[in-house]
């Protein structure tokens, strides 16, 4: 709001003039009267000439003007003629007025200092001279509450619109805080009211300090205050009711009134006979009897017991105090080493303490944190003991611990025990039992104990949904998994970016593209955006499917998104064109991610070994050989593979033994296809003794070969092939 328009052009310059010049004495008398006429004292003293003309000779002499004497005399006059009663009103009222006068003063002071910079003291006293006298006016015409309530007021001649809502604005404000002090003057009051004393004093002896008892003490004086107010406004309503009711509706109150005073007397007299009738003197106990109860019943026993428990429950018991004989026995039993039998120590222990269900739980907490190698063997055998009374909670703690430290077989047989003992698993051993079995890897088990889970009546929740799904994807069987994703997504449940990521890669393993395509979409559903692994994983299910077109368009299109393929991705599709025995458009590919700066890996480097081999380029796979040290990472394991066949190939027997040997001590970590492409070769190559000592390896593993290459091996066992003939030696090409 621009304030500079607040004073019409004429208004500034008359104060500019009257400043200059002098106000004249009627103006200056007539303001100075409008101002006492409302027993207001002067809110700003001007000096100089304004000051002369005012008083009409000086501080020293003051000659008022005769319209300002004949006006003060006035005022006196009516003022004599007032009765006594209205005098304190009155003072009241000048107090309040003077009050909201000095803060409006101030504030618009403020404001019109801001907008006239460049104008004196002087001009701002006359400006506020002329809105003092508006706002006084308006104030004598309908009270305060007139002039801050009518927003439609209409301005005077020599102000705007924008100065007289401005004027409303700080009178406002004014008004509000001048009831914040009101009621802040009233609150301290209430502070210091006697009941407020008595709650603070009562909250200090119940041990409230600090700040908390400083709320509190004001939390209740604002409460009585409140209440003060209610019954305030209830008296006032009832005295304005009464000010306006008719004189026979005063008539028959009082009536109703007589005869409500006359009930309460005969009330008085009544209770006066009732006050002489009083109990005879008692001496002795009481004697009383409950009529209808019997408690020689057996269900007040049982009753009984149930109170005694639940005492127990609300005031635990104290484990005994181990000392003498028996704390020698229990050093010596934590200091058992894990191949020890605890048995004839624990049993000398339990003769000298005789422990409860707390001692034991004493002792195994310390046990568990000083030896935990013998604390499972103890914890078994402390599972039958009488005293300590084992319930399925101690079970499933039980299992839950062995589980944790992959100790399956100690599991199993701790839940064995558990049901010939007659307590059945509940849903917390159930849930603990089937994280253990999908953590193992025993799918079988782990679902047994899922369905147990549901016959329960037990909903799982995710971390159950977590376990079991990725034991169908550590299985390989990412269909079963994706089964119970979309079980969860029908509960609300919100899979998690990792379940969707193993699902994608277990899809993509086995290269069903369809089932990782569904999962990417329903990742996008699901607010995950495609990465550079979920794309990578799309490709790779392509290229296992050897569907090449739709792997390089998931390839491009991941490009396109802004993700660099890394060194898995790009192997991937290489392979893809490998299978198509494409090698213009693979070394095509690898020229243009070299002018983007993306440089071929290991894995990328090794699906080209593997395609020069078939091709039988083996200059081409030594220079990549070269390529791979410079790089200074470990050579995987399908390298080997791949150079083992191209020693056989090459009949450089020495370093295709030295490749079979680097294999054979990575026996473990050889699948079926490794081994059939490893015994193949062999056989190919002449090393038939080798072929069947990786062959015996291959059964050791659990695999099986495959019908036509078994056939072959037999076949060549029969034939007696001793020697070492290399098919693709010099001679035989």
């Amino acid at each position: 709001m621009n304030l500079r328009r607040f004073f019409r052009r004429s208004t500034v310059t008359k104060i500019s003039k009257l400043h200059g010049r002098g106000l004249s004495s009627y103006s200056s008398g007539y303001r100075f009267g409008a101002i006492t006429s409302s027993c207001v004292p002067p809110l700003f003293h001007p000096s100089g000439s304004y000051h002369a003309s005012c008083f009409g000779g000086g501080p020293k002499n003051p000659i008022f003007h005769k319209p300002l004497c004949r006006y003060i005399h006035t005022v006196q006059q009516v003022n004599l003629n007032d009765s006594s009663s209205n005098v304190e009103l009155e003072s009241e009222n000048d107090a309040t007025m003077n009050e909201f006068l000095s803060r409006f003063v101030w504030i618009m002071r403020k404001k019109l200092s801001e907008v006239y910079p460049d104008c004196d003291k002087n001009t701002i006293d006359g400006m506020l001279l002329i809105i003092v006298e508006k706002v006084v006016s308006e104030m004598e015409k309908g009270g305060l509450e007139q002039m801050t309530g009518s927003a439609a007021s209409t301005p005077s001649e020599d102000f705007s619109e924008d100065l007289w809502r401005t004027v409303w604005d700080v009178s406002n404000v004014v008004l509000q805080d001048m009831e914040k002090e009101k009621k802040k003057e009233k609150m301290k009051i209430f502070l210091q009211s006697e009941e407020v004393k008595e709650m603070y004093r009562f909250a200090g002896e119940v041990g409230i300090r600090g700040d908390m008892l400083r709320e509190l003490r004001f939390k209740w004086a604002r409460q009585k205050m409140e209440e003060s107010e209610f019954h305030e406004s209830l008296e006032r309503l009832r005295k304005e009711e009464a000010q306006t009711e008719s004189p026979g509706q005063e008539h028959l109150r009082k009536e109703i009134a007589v005869g409500e005073e006359g009930v309460g007397d005969n009330d008085n007299v009544a209770e006066d006979k009732q006050k002489i009738v009083s109990l005879p003197k008692r001496h002795g106990k009481i004697k009383y009897k409950i009529y209808g109860l019997d408690l020689s019943e057996p269900k007040w026993a049982e009753v009984a017991d149930k109170v005694h428990k639940s005492g127990e429950v609300m005031w635990p018991q104290e484990p005994k105090p181990i000392s003498g004989r028996c704390k020698l026995v229990a050093d010596k039993i934590l200091s058992l080493q894990e191949a020890d039998d605890p048995a004839p120590l624990l049993g000398e222990w339990i003769g000298l303490l005789q422990p409860s269900r707390v001692d034991w739980i004493a002792f195994l907490d310390r046990l568990k944190e000083q030896n935990p190698h013998i604390y499972f063997k103890i914890a078994e055998l402390v599972l039958g003991e009488e005293s300590f009374e084992a319930n399925v909670r101690d079970y499933s703690k039980l299992i839950d611990a062995l589980a944790k430290e992959n100790r399956l077989e100690d599991a199993e047989r701790i839940l064995t025990k558990m049901n010939e003992n007659g307590i059945l698993p509940d849903v917390i051993t159930l849930t603990i039992v089937v994280h253990m079995y999908c953590k193992s890897g025993n799918l079988d088990r782990a679902k047994e104990a899922f369905e147990s889970l549901r016959a329960h009546g037990f909903q799982p929740d995710m971390k159950v949904y977590n376990s079991m799904i990725m034991a169908h994807v550590n299985a390989g069987q990412p269909k079963l998994g994706e089964s119970l994703m979309r079980e969860m997504e029908t509960r609300d449940i919100k899979p998690t970016k990792e379940i969707y990521m193993a699902l994608l890669q277990s899809f993509a393993q086995v290269g069903d593209v369809n089932g990782a395509d569904r999962i990417s979409t329903t990742m996008q559903f699901a607010g995950f955006q495609p990465s550079q692994e979920s794309c990578a994983l799309m490709v790779e299910a392509c290229e296992r499917a050897g569907n090449l077109d739709q792997a390089r368009h998931n390839f491009d299109q991941m490009m396109k998104l802004g993700h660099k393929p890394d060194d898995r991705c790009t192997a991937s599709m290489i392979a893809a064109y490998e299978k198509k025995n494409l090698l213009d458009k693979a070394l095509n590919l690898l020229l243009e991610l070299e002018k983007d700066g993306i440089e071929p890996g290991v894995a990328t480097y090794t699906v080209l070994v593997d395609w020069f081999n078939k091709l039988e380029l083996f200059d081409e796979v030594e220079q990549i050989l070269d390529k791979i040290a410079e790089q200074g990472e470990a050579p995987p394991l399908k390298l080997h593979i791949s150079l083992c066949d191209m020693y056989i190939k090459s009949g450089a027997e020495k370093k295709a033994l030295q490749a079979l040997g680097v294999l054979e001590s990575k026996i473990e970590q050889l699948e079926s296809a490794d081994f059939e492409k490893i015994i193949y070769s062999l056989k190919a190559g002449g090393f038939v003794e080798d072929a069947r000592r990786i062959h015996g390896m291959m059964e050791a593993r659990g695999f099986v070969l495959s019908e036509p290459l078994k056939v072959a091996l037999t076949a060549s066992r029969a034939v007696g092939t001793s020697h070492r003939s290399n098919k693709y030696s010099p001679e035989k090409r």
